[in-house]
């Protein structure tokens, strides 16, 4: 046996791996697998992606609603003030929500069916799904706004992946 100062200094390696406990590979169960195969369909990608989009979009719409002041404060009474409030913040709720929803939906949807056409999982299919989003988003503002829209969405989803750096 070594002595407290070899072990310390590094003199036993084998006392040293003896204490590392490996724990033994677990294998997915069914439930676990099922559930996998479940979200790996791109339609409940997607739809779940809307969702939480359309969630996102509330609290947003939430939070920038109460920051708006009436035009009329001085005219209004506090009464006045809050239903005017209450309004603005629900409007600008549902806006914001049917907005993120359709952006999440869309993106989604996009890069699910283009990973797994091209069988990767990298960037570039996030790039891809920007230009799609962005276009169809900007496409009421004619064809100028919709291949602006395209190459900023697209920037910004290729910079968000890099920060998150999820393709190694």
């Amino acid at each position: 046996m070594a002595s407290p100062e070899a072990s310390a200094a590094g003199g036993d390696a084998a006392a040293q791996t003896a204490a590392v406990e490996v724990e033994p590979i677990r294998l997915p169960s069914h439930e676990d697998m099922k559930m996998q195969d479940t979200y790996n369909n791109c339609v409940v990608r997607s739809v779940l992606s809307g969702v939480m989009g359309g969630g996102l979009g509330v609290m947003m719409g939430l939070f920038l609603g109460a920051l708006e002041n009436p035009v009329m404060a001085e005219e209004m009474t506090a009464r006045q003030q809050i239903v005017y409030q209450a309004k603005q913040m629900g409007r600008r709720s549902m806006g914001n929500a049917k907005t993120f929803a359709v952006m999440g939906l869309i993106f989604s949807a996009v890069e699910c069916v283009v990973e797994k056409a091209r069988a990767r999982h990298d960037v570039t299919n996030s790039a891809v799904a920007g230009c799609v989003t962005g276009g169809a988003l900007a496409v009421k503002g004619g064809p100028q706004a919709a291949c602006m829209g395209c190459a900023g969405f697209a920037a910004f989803s290729v910079a968000i992946e890099k920060f998150m750096d999820r393709h190694t």
